[in-house]
């Protein structure tokens, strides 16, 4: 017997995509809260950041959207319903399960998702598949994983296979490189060149090498890491100054979509922004909006740490002063945690590369003072 096809209203995707924007949950316990599959939590949160900007339209745009409303409507009743049919499928093809997942439109007026299935060539059965959550088992080897790999980041799929066989954890290489994609890890080591680049995202070239760096503002870095916790996993994005080690600004996410990273980037205008080669960070959202403010763009070389030295140690420091000696509860508790860490951080904390000093003592510029919620 055929499954009947659930419809959602707007007030409830609206809810689904808000839950999913505030970053507190995990996309696998949003989807489980709400009884949905967790593509369509991401698809409707990216939705809903598309969208808003047509909240604030002001007369003018209204009536362009208005004069042009007839003219599609017409276009679409001359084209037909085969027609119809081909401009879906016009854009690039996907070719995973996932992908497909996402372009499953469930309100399409002409057609039915038994059809955009066929059309995809995807089994219907992965549509309502209810997603497992990942075990205790498996987050336990993550942090692991994320613990090595924070010391010996040159570590692959195969070296961390023998480094947990020795802490007398016996897991197959397939299970380790799942889950070092489920979290953001690969080794450093070379690797053979078999795709090339979408042309849509262009790779800028490293600007760093054997530039001297000394004030702040010259430089700023950012990059993106796991943040593991009792059930489940956030994602963490920071902007640090590069002279000072000063943490601009930083955002947690249960996704890894470009609009937390763009949402990291606050007011502020460095010389040169450098990044790893993440889709992310070499998205044209992202690119843009650093050319936009005539910030140079810079970005690290393949499988080269030492391009990103800086972060990297952030992380470091971040994980093994607070992270792993915590086992978050939930969301909340994950960014009240960080938010006095980073404060600690940058305000606080000495460093001596910077001679004992605090970043901030370092970073800021004449006449400003530190904010009152950091005192």
């Amino acid at each position: 017997m055929p499954r009947k096809r659930r419809s959602f209203s707007a007030t409830f995707k609206s809810k689904v995509a808000v839950d999913a924007i505030k970053g507190l949950k995990t996309v696998a316990e949003i989807a489980k809260l709400h009884q949905v599959h967790p593509s369509q939590v991401v698809l409707w949160k990216r939705q809903l950041l598309e969208g808003v900007e047509s909240v604030f339209d002001g007369p003018r745009d209204r009536k362009d959207k208005a004069a042009d409303q007839p003219q599609t409507a017409e276009l679409y009743e001359q084209i037909g319903k085969l027609n119809m049919q081909l401009e879906w499928i016009k854009k690039k093809w996907p070719r995973t399960v996932s992908e497909k997942r996402k372009w499953i439109d469930w309100q399409h007026p002409e057609l039915s998702v038994r059809e955009q299935c066929r059309l995809l060539g995807l089994n219907r059965s992965n549509l309502y598949y209810e997603p497992v959550p990942e075990t205790q088992e498996n987050l336990q080897i993550m942090r692991m994983i994320d613990q090595e790999y924070m010391r010996h980041p040159c570590k692959g799929q195969r070296q961390m296979v023998s480094y947990l066989e020795r802490q007398g954890v016996h897991v197959n290489r397939k299970r380790v490189q799942r889950l070092m994609k489920n979290i953001g890890l690969e080794g450093l080591a070379p690797k053979p060149r078999t795709t090339i680049p979408s042309k849509e995202n262009r790779v800028y070239p490293y600007l760093l090498r054997g530039l001297e760096i000394a004030k702040p503002d010259h430089v700023w870095c950012s990059d993106i890491t796991y943040i593991p916790m009792r059930q489940g996993y956030l994602y963490l994005c920071a902007v640090m100054d590069w002279h000072s080690r000063f943490v601009i600004s930083w955002r947690l996410s249960n996704s890894m979509d470009t609009e937390f990273v763009l949402e990291a980037l606050e007011k502020g205008r460095p010389e040169i922004f450098n990044t790893d080669q993440g889709s992310q960070f070499t998205s044209r959202d992202f690119t843009s909006k650093l050319l936009d403010a005539s910030i140079e763009v810079s970005m690290d070389g393949r499988g080269l740490a030492t391009d990103n030295v800086f972060i990297g140690r952030l992380w470091r420091t971040v994980k093994y002063e607070e992270v792993y000696l915590k086992e978050y509860a939930s969301g909340v508790e994950t960014y009240s945690s960080l938010k006095h860490f980073f404060d600690y951080y940058d305000y606080d904390r000495p460093h001596q590369g910077l001679g004992n000093q605090t970043p901030w003592e370092v970073y800021p510029p004449r006449g400003r003072k530190r904010p009152a919620a950091a005192i």
